[in-house]
């Protein structure tokens, strides 16, 4: 079963870490580049991304002709994706084993972050 985790970010203005001490981003970033490596030696790991900030998006939509029509920059996202992980693993509890310890990556000071992880199942289409 395939799951997508998605990491939010809630608050005013740009991603927190942009604020935290070279110490704690390298523990921060650490602790994701381990995670990531131990769900792909599980053979668990599909995919997985951090993101720009809001600051650096754009929405993109057609336009009458198919031409892109942009909306955005939207700075003041008072929530945004930050990243995401796809993982095929055998249950709904396993993905939701995986969000969890993703959640506790730590921050400053190295306390657990705490972060919500939305998980979503990937669909299949439908045979026809």
């Amino acid at each position: 079963m395939k799951f997508m985790l998605m990491m939010h970010h809630r608050g005013q203005g740009a991603y927190a870490v942009s604020s935290w001490s070279q110490q704690d981003l390298a523990a921060h970033i650490g602790f994701m580049k381990d995670f990531a490596r131990r769900l792909a030696a599980n053979g668990e790991l599909v995919a997985a991304e951090g993101l720009a900030t809001p600051d650096q998006a754009k929405r993109v939509r057609a336009g009458p002709n198919r031409e892109p029509l942009t909306d955005g920059v939207f700075p003041e996202s008072k929530e945004f994706l930050v990243g995401f992980w796809i993982i095929d693993v055998e249950s709904p509890q396993r993905a939701y084993d995986v969000a969890a310890e993703a959640s506790a990556a730590p921050g400053p000071g190295g306390a657990p972050l705490g972060i919500e992880i939305e998980v979503r199942q990937v669909m299949s289409a439908p045979e026809v």
